[in-house]
């Protein structure tokens, strides 16, 4: 009888295959409702949180582990929300801290400060790609991708309502069009890879609107539809069909690595200033002119003549008369007809070069008049009128068009799962195509956005999502293990309750704020459940040994990031400054592949920046954050690994940036302590946020007879503590 049973219950656990007219009945597309809050014991817990937790506990005979540490707590929640060691002063000030509200006001500081921006943000970075070159074989610089990054930081520190965010980054240009920030926003659907030298610029332009859709499924959607751009999705009811309805959003979009962000009023200014340059420099200019541009023309025509009569006209259309047909032949061959300054120079006579120089003398007086570039970001941007044709490509190869497609969305996702067209309402100024994307994704009606970020913010203050497969949730994701609890914090960012479950003071939280985040944080960390101890006990480590059903804490080991910021941050020698162009380092600037050699930042102090601020080179990364499994930025990336490797080991013994921060503390504790016993206290709260044992202290002072303070300090580097959080 043991045996059939086993069995039963073995098939039971089997998925089964599902039935052709089962796939629309999946619980991801259907809208989140409210559940209630359960109850316990005729009672239900302070934190709606431990009421769902402590539910299903409860059915497997569990329950929450003792709480944690104080110390223990306030170096976790430091780690979770910065990404860095609380400071032996702020651990004391909460370990004394006997006030009910104690852990609250703890919260409340780190989720008010703009380095939660930075720990927050870097998350976001890796769902977007983020990198600082194209990768591929030149791995060419991104001069201007920096604010992108900047934007995203500043955002989770403002606690922007992440609808908004969505909206700004599909459709910036077209919802806030005078908004320099929003069409920064938009560059996040260019971050990918890009082989800007490709000799078919027609595929280079297909594989950027194949990254562009991709990623926008599964960073906003949680949805894999990869698969569906060559065949229907065998795994998953998204159709080829459904592919290319949600790519033609895009299709519309100028790919720009020069939008000038910049606001109207500076844009008058700067209009100003250029028409008075102008007015100044007229005779010279057209001088300047006469002489060198009969030459440039004819050189141009004689490119232009080798081209295609398509193309031929599309050049001599002018740009604001081109159909998207001439705008996409002009984007492909405008590399063969582009004529160079030094290339126009050379066809000038002697005579004429130096006439040109002369003239060059003269309004290089005029420079002071000369408005300044407006800084400028890559992005987005539609042309108005009607948008180039979306083809269905069989196999998704570019010269196999199969029928016409307009923008739709996936038809599993739509009311009744009934085929319909998406509505979109031209714009002034742009088709807007993406704007309605925007809209329908960041929508309370949409049945996953709320759910997948939600379930992102769990994942990383619990270590595993409620939903293990963050950027899947469709038929071949994971069950979540708290279904009810992820709809109700969904429902709970989308439409907060009147009177805010354990709201905060001193954050821009204490009202009902939709699509707010650090609400939903403080929810989350607020529970009794996060403030469990990393502990198993006995009976839990039987019956739910993966702690799927949080029984206690998971123990997480820190990213690269965390390690490398971490250990500066000990030595006193982190560098808070924020945003801006990317940091090099002399690792990261030598030449790589086929890529050049990248100047290194002259100034030392910007090299003990945080990681977040470190130029990112697809094609070379820095060996002590790839140790610490840095993830790889060609590709969206929901869930870092966490691998355990010698050569993790042997960056945290002889790695530069573990020597360098051996010395700094050092220097630090003979600097801030009296005597041995207080340098050894001291560094074992700076580096563990914790005062030693007595035996730990033993220990430390004869390996002090022997060795200099700086190799104690290095062992505590290698500590599984240091790099671990309890």
């Amino acid at each position: 009888m043991r045996t059939a049973a086993a069995l039963l219950i073995l098939v039971a656990l089997v998925p089964r295959p599902c039935r052709a007219d089962e796939p629309q009945n999946h619980w991801a597309w259907k809208k989140p409702e409210r559940p209630k809050v359960p109850v316990a014991d005729g009672q239900q817990p302070a934190n709606p949180v431990d009421a769902f937790i402590r539910a299903k506990l409860t059915a497997a005979k569990l329950s929450l582990a003792p709480p944690a540490t104080r110390e223990q707590l306030i170096r976790r929640v430091t780690f979770d929300l910065h990404g860095l060691p609380p400071t032996p002063e702020e651990i004391d000030a909460f370990v004394s801290d006997k006030a009910p509200e104690a852990w609250a006001k703890v919260v409340d500081r780190l989720l008010a400060s703009p380095r939660y921006g930075e720990r927050w943000g870097r998350h976001w970075l890796d769902l977007a790609r983020y990198a600082d070159t194209n990768g591929y074989e030149f791995d060419e610089p991104r001069p201007d991708a920096w604010r992108y990054r900047d934007y995203v930081i500043k955002s989770f520190n403002d606690d922007k309502p992440f609808d908004r965010f969505i909206t700004e980054q599909l459709a910036g240009d077209e919802a806030f069009p005078n908004s320099p920030e929003a069409l920064v926003a938009t560059g996040f659907n260019l971050l990918g890879p890009d082989m800007t030298d490709s000799a078919d610029q027609a595929q280079r332009r297909l594989n950027t609107l194949t990254d562009m859709t991709d990623t926008a499924a599964l960073a906003f959607l949680g949805l894999t539809v990869t698969c569906a751009r060559c065949h229907d999705h065998k795994f998953e009811p998204i159709s080829q069909k459904d592919y290319f309805r949600l790519q033609a959003f895009f299709t519309p979009a100028n790919f720009r690595k020069d939008i000038p962000v910049v606001t109207p009023t500076e844009v008058a200014a700067r209009i100003s200033a250029v028409r008075s340059y102008e007015q100044s420099t007229k005779g010279l200019r057209e001088q300047l002119a006469a002489v060198e541009e009969p030459h440039r023309k004819k050189m141009f025509e004689d490119r232009l003549a080798k081209l295609s009569p398509d193309a031929q006209t599309a050049h001599r259309t002018a740009p604001a008369h081109r159909t998207g047909g001439q705008i996409e032949l002009v984007a492909e061959t405008e590399a063969k007809v582009r004529v160079t300054d030094a290339e126009g120079a050379k066809a000038l006579t002697p005579a004429e070069k130096a006439r040109t120089e002369e003239l060059k003398a003269k309004l290089k007086a005029f420079d002071s008049k000369k408005p300044p570039a407006p800084p400028v970001a890559m992005g987005l941007t539609d042309k108005p009128g009607v948008p180039p044709k979306t083809f269905l490509l069989e196999r998704g190869e570019l010269d196999k068009k199969g029928v016409e497609v307009e923008p739709g969305f996936p038809v599993v996702l739509l009311p009744e799962s009934k085929e319909a067209p998406a509505t979109v309402k031209a714009l002034a100024n742009s088709t807007g195509r993406r704007l309605a994307l925007a809209n329908w994704v960041a929508s309370t009606d949409n049945p996953l956005t709320a759910r997948v970020i939600v379930n992102r913010l769990w994942q990383h203050h619990f270590g595993r999502g409620i939903i293990g497969t963050a950027s899947d949730f469709g038929l071949r994701g994971q069950k979540p293990t708290h279904p009810e609890l992820l709809d109700w914090l969904a429902c709970e960012l989308m439409h907060p309750s009147p009177t805010p479950p354990l709201n905060g003071e001193g954050l821009k939280i204490t009202g009902p704020a939709p699509w707010a985040l650090k609400r939903l944080h403080r929810l989350m960390l607020l529970s009794e459940t996060y403030q469990q101890s990393t502990q198993a006990s006995k009976d839990g480590a039987v019956l739910d040994p993966d702690n799927k059903l949080l029984a206690h804490a998971n123990r997480l080991r820190l990213e690269g990031e965390a390690v490398r910021d971490s250990l500066l941050a000990v030595g006193g020698r982190l560098n808070p400054k924020m945003g801006g162009p990317g940091v090099v380092l002399p690792e990261a600037s030598r030449a790589a592949g086929g890529s050049r050699a990248v100047a290194v930042t002259t100034d030392a102090a910007e090299h003990t920046r945080r990681s977040v601020y470190l130029l990112s080179r697809r094609n070379l990364k820095l060996a002590f954050l790839e140790a610490f499994d840095l993830p790889d930025s060609n590709l969206s990336c929901p869930k870092r690994e966490r691998s355990t490797t010698a050569t993790q080991a042997l960056a945290l013994l002889n790695a530069e940036e573990t020597m360098v921060a051996a010395k700094a503390l050092a220097y630090r504790l003979t600097r801030e302590a009296k005597d041995e016993d207080a340098r050894i206290a001291l560094a074992y709260r700076l580096t563990l946020g914790r005062v030693p044992a007595a035996k730990e202290t033993e220990r430390a002072k004869a390996f002090l007879k022997e060795s200099p303070l700086s190799e104690l300090c290095r062992a505590l580097f290698n500590v599984n503590e240091f790099v671990y959080l309890d």
